[in-house]
């Protein structure tokens, strides 16, 4: 039964973890995008976090502002940590997206991402919406408002021991996924292209009078984007090991915070 009794220190309380929510949002991937109205998150945390305080709720105890001062920057960094190695992986989209670009000869060509505010490679802005989208269907927004609001009942507020070597290795970790995870999904792409780059060689020792670069770059290109409408089937695979790399890096997050490292 939640218990809706309100006194200074359960409001002190409520801020705290006010505090972890508020930051998690800020950076989480869906909850953090720049379209998503800051009205909108600044609710979402008030109301995530009146829930949170009241069904698991928890000690309080500091010596002064100063301590409690101490405690919210705690609860800060670990809202922060938590939603931007959920949000890193999903950079996975657009590293692919670049070196698939870089393959066709489209790198050059950027779109803006009005999500992520920044310039793009056009295939990067297609997979990023199109596995954002699947990411959507998957209901990982779920998982990860599931994890922010679990990580009270493994780091209670006040309660972190930061491991800041085992956190060292899951971001190392981390970019290493994002590599292997980024190359698998253009590898496709990345094979074919080597094969027609060497039928292009062998056409140009073949009939040297040909304009090889002019005939080649138009080639590239729309054999790219034949390949990429050929292994569109291939995007839900790619969404689950993106999915899977969310779960497992909040997991060693969370781990590097509560010292079970």
């Amino acid at each position: 039964m939640i218990n809706y009794t309100f006194s200074l220190l359960t409001f002190e309380y409520y801020l705290l973890v006010l505090v972890r929510i508020a930051s998690f949002v800020a950076v989480a991937p869906f909850f953090g995008f720049n379209s998503v109205p800051t009205r909108l998150k600044v609710g979402f945390s008030a109301v995530l976090a009146i829930l949170v305080a009241q069904v698991m709720p928890g000690e309080l105890v500091y010596e002064g502002m100063l301590e409690y001062g101490i405690i919210a920057v705690k609860e800060a960094l670990t809202g922060l940590l938590l939603g931007m190695v959920a949000n890193a992986c999903t950079y996975i989209i657009g590293f692919a997206g670049h070196m698939i670009d870089m393959e066709v000869g489209l790198s050059m060509a950027q779109e803006y991402n009005p999500l992520t505010r920044t310039q793009e490679s056009i295939s990067g802005n297609m997979y990023y919406y199109s596995i954002m989208l699947l990411l959507l269907i998957s209901d990982l927004y779920h998982y990860i408002i599931k994890a922010v609001a679990d990580s009270f009942t493994l780091i209670p507020v006040n309660a972190q021991i930061f491991q800041w070597e085992y956190l060292a290795n899951s971001m190392v970790r981390l970019v290493t996924d994002m590599l292997i995870i980024g190359f698998r999904i253009m590898l496709p792409v990345f094979a074919c292209c080597m094969i027609m780059n060497c039928i292009l060689g062998i056409m140009a020792k073949v009939a040297p009078q040909m304009n090889m670069f002019a005939v080649g770059i138009q080639i590239k290109i729309l054999f790219g984007y034949a390949i990429l409408v050929v292994t569109v089937i291939l995007l839900p695979r790619a969404a689950a090991l993106i999915g899977d790399e969310v779960r497992l890096m909040l997991r060693m997050v969370v781990k590097g915070i509560y010292g079970a490292g």
